[in-house]
């Protein structure tokens, strides 16, 4: 029984060792650091809709539009693969004449540009009676990786500045790191407006205007040091 009992006190004394070495007595502060810039897009995806309409008596076709259209994208500098048809919905354009002599056929197209200027540009060389609207439909930055990676980097040395004068404010050292989290990616996106330009409005109208408006990236980064 002496023995069990012997034997009971050394495992736990073992055990009270080993939960007392695990234990982290080293002082520590934990901080965050943060880096933000914005960027403007220069990878922008906007939508353009033709529509046929009627000048009078006569019909304006939409290949005349289209024509229109892609000259421009040439004038601009754009290469041509960077306009597609996104949506048709003159398929059955044989079809529905026959059916309804009035039927106006309309395309609708996808364009990539990195320049709103451009854009604007474009539009303009356009008969404007024939643009049904223009749409953002999506945008981003060539360069987003890197910049994440750059960020991320200048949020932890922001940290680590942050710990080290916080620390020596009160008389002592800053240490190695002990532990480094990503603190997460906030990217804010700009918003814009769609610009619908209606027959009716179109000898007013000019090119829409787009203010260039920028994503927002923000990192985080938290980190815990030791303190000597």
């Amino acid at each position: 029984m002496k023995k069990l009992i012997a034997l009971a006190l050394v495992a736990f004394l073992g055990l009270s060792t080993a939960m007392a070495q695990q234990v982290d007595l080293r002082r520590k502060i934990n901080v965050s650091g943060t880096s933000e810039t914005e960027v403007t897009p220069d990878i922008i995806y906007i939508g353009i809709s033709l529509k046929e309409y009627l000048n009078g008596k006569k019909k304006v076709e939409i290949t005349e539009l289209e024509k229109q259209l892609y000259a421009a994208v040439q004038k601009a500098g754009i290469a041509k693969e960077n306009l597609t048809i996104s949506n048709l919905s003159s398929w059955n354009y044989a079809t529905e004449k026959k059916k309804n002599p009035d039927f106006l056929a309309s395309k609708q197209y996808r364009l990539k540009v990195s320049d709103l200027n451009k854009f604007n540009a474009i539009i303009e060389a356009i008969d404007a009676k024939g643009i049904a609207n223009t749409n953002i439909e999506s945008y981003d930055y060539s360069k987003i990786e890197s910049l994440k990676k750059e960020l991320k980097i200048k949020a932890l040395m922001a940290a680590k500045e942050k710990a080290a004068y916080m620390v020596e404010a009160l008389g002592d050292k800053l240490g190695s790191v002990i532990e480094i989290q990503d603190g997460g990616d906030n990217i804010v996106q700009p918003v814009y407006r769609s610009f619908a330009m209606k027959a009716e409005m179109a000898d007013a109208a000019g090119a829409p205007e787009i203010d260039f408006k920028k994503i927002k990236l923000s990192f985080t980064v938290n980190a815990i040091f030791e303190i000597k």
